[in-house]
């Protein structure tokens, strides 16, 4: 037996900050960033709770530490916050929802009676409809994926205008963080009808909007269907979970600060022919997940017959799209020092197998398939 459930009620398109206005009579905690109360996106929330006493924690950095959670529970205490609303990208909202569970916890506070909004002004993570949120330790430089149903915020509200903010650099990050999610869940152990449903939507639409979206930061229709295509792609994974791609990413990215959706890019091509494993026959059939990827390449009207032809186009497509959209394809090219990163490749290899995103992954990898991985990645 499978279950696909979700419990956010999803608010999207132009206008749908108005749903803020049926907030009436409460205490309010923002948590956000200083760059959102720098370009003025706080300045556009807050109109909507007039109703409201709020109060503004703009604490939140990217790859959230422990240190950032532990000052937005102060802050929640210091308020008596009834509403958490989180106003950022994924980062901002991954503190929120830490923030909020421990709040329960510590301060014995009901969650389920707490309100809670996730407001999105990047398209990339999902975090606004999913159990996950990544926490990071500096000091061991460890990225830590926490899953509870009790993280997931119970309302989403996707404005498109509030990502038009957000540089081209952002955007691609984000935006390439979407398709890896779309793609890791479609060929996931746990991938079902209604997931691959939702990841088939959510790649169509990267692949068409994300260079319209790079391109023109004001295009709103790129905007919204890159929202959309977050959102699902969100929905998707958090059902059925994500694969060695973002084990990998949460490895690499703790150890060398790089964007976690730059990073997904930059590993994608490679992931996808490991997984595939073109090379090997069972039964004189190829994996499933090559054939999953050559429907996905159907799907975009790349050319297909064969499962090869189909993985391989699919593969080139991606490489390609990272090309446009300016992403390295080596950490060699991105900058990094080799010699630092081969010093703790055993580390980064085992931290990627313990990964919680890896139980789902289509391919079983033992150390040496993670070191080759990690040699592509390089360069």
């Amino acid at each position: 037996m499978q279950e696909f459930s979700f419990s956010t009620r999803i608010f999207f398109g132009e206008g749908a900050l108005e749903r803020l206005r049926r907030v009436e009579d409460r205490r309010v905690l923002i948590v956000t960033d200083r760059f959102m109360v720098k370009i003025g996106a706080i300045d556009r929330v807050v109109p909507y709770l007039t109703r409201c006493e709020v109060s503004v924690f703009d604490g939140v950095v990217p790859d959230p530490p422990i240190e950032v959670v532990a000052a937005g529970v102060k802050a929640f205490e210091e308020c008596q916050a009834e509403t958490v609303i989180a106003v950022g990208g994924g980062s901002t909202i991954d503190a929120a929802k830490a923030i909020r569970a421990i709040a329960k916890k510590v301060l014995q506070v009901e969650t389920d009676k707490m309100e809670c909004f996730a407001i999105p002004t990047t398209s990339g993570t999902g975090s606004e409809v999913t159990d996950y949120a990544v926490i990071t330790d500096n000091v061991r430089g460890v990225k830590y994926p926490l899953d509870s149903q009790a993280l997931r915020p119970p309302v989403a509200i996707l404005d498109p205008s509030l990502t038009a903010s957000a540089p081209p650099t952002v955007t691609v990050d984000a935006g390439m963080d979407v398709l890896t999610h779309a793609l890791e869940a479609y060929v996931s152990t746990k991938a079902n009808d209604f997931s691959d449903a939702m990841c088939e939507k959510a790649v169509s639409l990267v692949f068409r909007f994300l260079p319209l979206a790079f391109q023109d930061g004001e295009d709103l229709l790129a905007r919204t269907e890159m929202q959309n295509a977050a959102c699902m792609a969100g929905l998707a994974f958090n059902s059925v979970g994500l694969g060695i791609n973002h084990g990998l990413a949460h490895a690499i990215g703790g150890k060398l600060h790089i964007a976690h959706g730059r990073i997904n890019a930059m590993l994608l091509p490679k992931v996808l022919a490991f997984n595939a494993d073109l090379s090997h026959l069972a039964g004189g059939e190829y994996s499933l997940a090559a054939k999953k990827y050559q429907r996905i390449a159907k799907i975009m009207d790349f050319p297909a017959a064969t499962v090869r032809l189909g993985v391989s186009n699919l593969i080139s497509e991606i490489e390609r799209l990272n090309h446009m959209l300016k992403i390295p394809s080596t950490l060699k090219e991105w900058g990094a020092d080799l010699a630092e990163v081969e010093a703790m490749r055993g580390e980064l290899a085992a931290a990627a197998l313990a990964d919680v995103t890896y139980a789902t992954n289509p391919r079983r990898a033992d150390e040496n398939q993670v070191f080759e991985l990690l040699g592509q990645v390089m360069g």
